[in-house]
């Protein structure tokens, strides 16, 4: 099973995330789901599934633009049920990170729709050889890439996520299970509707996307323990979310998202490039995994940066929680060992001197979630140092940890950035929702 973790402690997951993965009290009432109606869907996605992978790429293309068209056509629907869902959440005091994740307006519902059309221009990885050759006995042996079959989404809060999971999962031969947070219903019922439809109307199957019933704990845990029904689960969203699917999952999981990120500001670094990243990295948008939460300065620079980086960071309304060093700065917090391994998904950064690189990658080891780390420096031999012992899905150097995502990637619209190192690591696009099989062609050959 693809469940091997990364090398996050255990105690660097984030405290501020909902830690029933998605229930949030007063939001909407709970639907309870059986074991009998939950395995019935995953049933129905697994003939799907059968009719999905051998499709050609012309028939998985104009599905995907004929449910842009539809989306399109159904905005006004969508952001009605959308409106719904975050006057509930608000009611319910959802933070400004998850009503953000959870907020569709008409441009995002475009963007949505653009991801669609954007996915169907890329090249359809089902039915790549990886490789292939001759045995010296004449058997032809290829190794082709393959649809999963059934892949589960399970998710926080994020509409944006039931389109690209159904768009990629198309577009690579599988049918997508989709159970969105009880926050994001009436959301998600809405996008469901509108992409089905379309998608059976361009002739794939009725049951290529669904939304999963029921939104309370239960219909999670059978979704998890569908063996055989489903071929792969992917959890994203926060802590309790995550460890919640790999504890009880008894199907292979992916897990992704949670980004307790780090900026290294080496010695070599420029300081007009360095401020640029930092404050690119934690404030452009607070509420994705990519976003930066901690800040490591090198002491050689550090007189000169920290009152330089704090003024800048708190222009963007950021606030700094900080050691000795940058508790000197007026607005600074104090911080401790609850912010260092925190996912903030705010405007708030933990910062630290650090006394040489070696001490900012024995802070990234001991607090890092996996997922994201950057090195700021004009120091070649700094920056293969810092490369060659981090351990996490990226590494940016001299580059904002904004750009670990699938899109900037190049790879259309993503399914999740994978923190694990098993079967996918990093963003996740066509190719990481594929695996391999085996065809042996021979000629009356016998052993």
């Amino acid at each position: 099973m693809f469940r091997t973790g990364g090398p996050a402690a255990p105690d660097a997951r984030s405290p501020g995330t909902a830690g029933r993965f998605g229930h949030y009290p007063g939001v909407v009432s709970e639907q309870t789901a059986s074991e009998t109606d939950v395995r019935a869907c995953a049933a129905r996605g697994r003939d799907a599934a059968a009719e999905l992978a051998p499709l050609s790429r012309a028939a998985k293309d104009a599905a995907l633009r004929a449910m842009a068209d539809a989306l399109d056509g159904a905005t006004d629907d969508v952001l009605a049920a959308n409106a719904r869902d975050v006057a509930r959440g608000r009611e319910a005091g959802l933070g400004d990170g998850l009503l953000d994740r959870l907020t569709l307006t008409v441009d995002r519902v475009a963007a949505m729709a653009q991801g669609l059309r954007d996915v169907a221009q890329l090249a359809d990885p089902v039915g790549e050889v990886v490789r292939g050759y001759s045995q010296p006995n004449g058997l032809e042996i290829r190794q082709v890439r393959v649809p999963f079959g059934v892949v589960a989404m399970i998710y926080e809060a994020r509409p944006n996520v039931t389109v690209d999971a159904a768009g990629l999962a198309i577009k690579s031969g599988n049918a997508a299970l989709l159970r969105g947070s009880a926050s994001a219903r009436e959301s998600n019922t809405a996008l469901v509707d509108v992409l089905s439809r379309a998608a059976e109307k361009a002739g794939l199957p009725r049951d290529a996307v669904q939304l999963v019933p029921g939104t309370d704990r239960s219909s999670v845990l059978h979704l998890l323990r569908a063996r055989g029904l489903v071929d792969l689960v992917i959890p994203r969203g926060g802590a309790g979310l995550i460890d919640h699917v790999v504890q009880n999952a008894t199907v292979p999981v992916i897990e992704t998202g949670v980004g307790n990120v780090h900026v290294y500001v080496d010695a070599a670094a420029d300081l007009d490039v360095a401020e640029r990243i930092v404050v690119n990295a934690k404030a452009s948008r607070v509420s994705v995994c990519n976003a930066a939460e901690t800040l490591l300065v090198h002491r050689a620079v550090a007189d000169a940066f920290v009152p330089r980086i704090v003024a800048a960071l708190q222009a963007a309304d950021v606030v700094v929680h900080g050691d000795d060093a940058f508790a000197a700065c007026a607005g600074v917090l104090p911080a401790g060992d609850d912010d260092w391994g925190r996912e903030y998904l705010s405007l708030d950064i933990a910062a630290r001197v650090v006394d040489d690189i070696d001490e900012a990658l024995a802070h990234i080891r001991r607090w890092s979630s996996g997922h994201t780390e950057a090195i700021v420096t004009g120091d070649l031999a700094a920056s293969r140092h810092f490369v060659a012992r981090v351990d996490s899905a990226a590494v940016m150097v001299n580059a904002s940890t904004r750009f670990t995502d699938g899109g900037e990637f190049g790879f259309g619209a993503e399914i999740g950035i994978s923190t694990q190192k098993l079967h996918a690591r990093g963003p996740m696009g066509l190719t990481e929702l594929t695996s391999t099989k085996w065809v042996v062609t021979g000629d009356g050959h016998t052993r």
